[in-house]
């Protein structure tokens, strides 16, 4: 006779593991089933986000910014170094770690919550059955059942034919996050939040970076100040993005990738010595149902669901980058926990308009809400008041002045709409913006509260003030 299950979840990503958590504390049976390994072919919890995403890049992309920081910003604080250098095998040790420790850190909550963790795949069939077929050879499949179901298996990065995977000299974004050396000349195709995150990382460590992107806008969902703003830092530091250029074409040797593209100048080439393909993500639908389910699938590989992110099939559920929305961590985390109360007979929610996004270069970029483009071709009427780092007293004694914080508020109720920043800790600061929305604060409100001295946050602040023009620390213009 098939196991049976209050809920059964096909994934254990940010998105799956949290969902199982909540279900479990609401006194619900619960199943997660989950085929990660790592590379010893044990469990590994976490989804892309823990083993191969958000955490191994934030890994380096710290180590990095320590060399660098050493390298060339430790003088001005009068801090001399000689012969500094650069372990790679020992950074990438130490991200490996960081991993385990935190994949590890899940499998005990499951533990702990009493949730049974399958290490396989899951397939979706009919009748709320799910086919479980396990990780290892030698094993046979088995089938269980489940009053509920949430698909949580995440995403996978696009591919680009004429620019084949092979893990050697044309990687994706987890391979960038393995090279055993710094390569001297790295291509990337795509200047999206991954793209860049990984171009800062390698560029710190002394690589020559070149980015392709084929759209003429930069940074296309942030704001156009903000993006703006980011464009000059990333070029001044090294970073060589090439706007409007479309790969036509790649050609390796033992030694080198060749790309063909074009731009406003016409028809170019570029050698590199790695090239990372980082054109985003689409879901990971492959093998998640069969046929027979009736599981309603669009032509992008996304699953259609209602406001309870419910699937055409009634008690059964998708959430993360499986649906639409943003395809981030936070997002998955806060559906499955929507979710999960909604099975429990309770009334779960997203609030879709304040999800914050964020981009982990140096400097940061944060934003929640909308953008000043977005509202004026939606008719809207704002005000909107910015404040610099280079007048903060915490940043200029960072020796990190770069950036601003931008707050754009309703011009007749003076509710805050949008906030978007660029600079130091911008993605700690951005949770103030996405707090003060959640409870419809005004600019006034956020300008009325005090904020410590010196703190970054006095950026916010100033920026809040600024918007009725009654910032304190900046000549009004």
């Amino acid at each position: 006779m098939a196991k049976s299950y209050d809920v059964a979840i096909i994934g254990g990503g940010p998105g799956g593991y949290v969902a199982a958590i909540r279900c479990a504390q609401l006194g619900l049976n619960t199943a997660c089933i989950d085929g990660w390994s790592d590379e010893k072919g044990k469990p590994s919890l976490g989804g892309t986000c823990l083993n191969i995403g958000c955490i191994p890049s934030k890994a380096l992309l710290e180590s990095s910014e320590h060399y660098h920081r050493i390298n060339h910003e430790l003088a001005a604080h009068g801090i001399q170094t000689q012969k500094v250098s650069i372990d790679i095998a020992t950074m990438m040790q130490r991200k490996d770690e960081v991993v385990k420790g935190l994949t590890g850190g899940v499998a005990m909550l499951l533990k702990a919550n009493k949730v049974t963790h399958i290490h396989g795949h899951g397939c979706l069939l009919d009748g709320r059955q799910i086919k479980v077929t396990p990780v290892g050879k030698g094993k046979k499949s088995e089938t269980i059942h489940a009053q509920h179901i949430i698909l949580a298996t995440g995403s996978q990065p696009v591919e680009l034919a004429i620019a084949p995977i092979d893990n050697a000299q044309i990687v994706d974004s987890s391979g960038a996050l393995k090279f055993a050396s710094v390569p001297k000349r790295l291509g990337i195709i795509g200047s999206g939040v991954i793209g860049l995150e990984l171009g800062s990382v390698w560029r710190r460590l002394g690589s020559e970076v070149v980015i392709l992107e084929a759209q003429e806008e930069f940074l296309s969902m942030a704001d156009r100040d903000i993006a703006r703003d980011a464009l000059k830092a990333y070029r001044g530091q090294g970073l060589d993005i090439r706007m409007g250029a479309r790969l036509l074409a790649t050609s390796q040797t033992k030694k080198q990738v060749t790309l063909t593209y074009s731009d406003s100048n016409g028809e170019q080439q570029l050698e590199v010595d790695r090239l990372v393909v980082a054109v985003g993500r689409r879901p990971a639908t492959e093998g998640l149902c069969a046929a027979a389910s009736g599981l309603l699938i669009n032509g992008g590989g996304f699953i259609h669901v209602d406001e309870q992110c419910e699937t055409n099939l009634p008690g059964v559920y998708a959430i993360g980058d499986l649906v639409r929305g943003p395809m981030l961590a936070h997002k998955a985390s806060e559906e499955g926990v929507a979710v999960a109360e909604t099975i429990a007979g309770g009334s779960g929610h997203v609030n879709y308009d304040t999800i914050p996004s964020v981009i982990y270069t140096n400097p940061e970029i944060a934003w929640v809400g909308r953008s000043e483009a977005a509202l004026k071709a939606a008719g809207e009427s704002f005000n909107v008041g910015t404040f610099p780092f280079a007048a903060n007293g915490r940043a200029r004694a960072m020796n990190s002045t770069k950036g601003q914080v931008k707050i754009i508020a309703h011009s007749e109720t003076d509710r805050i709409l949008g906030v978007h920043i660029i600079g130091p800790g911008a993605s700690e600061l951005i949770a103030e913006a996405v707090l003060a929305m959640e409870f419809s604060a005004s600019a006034e409100d956020l300008a009325r509260t005090v904020h410590a001295h010196p703190t970054l946050s006095e950026a916010v602040h100033e920026a809040a003030l600024a918007v009725s023009g009654a910032a304190l620390h900046q000549v009004k213009r």
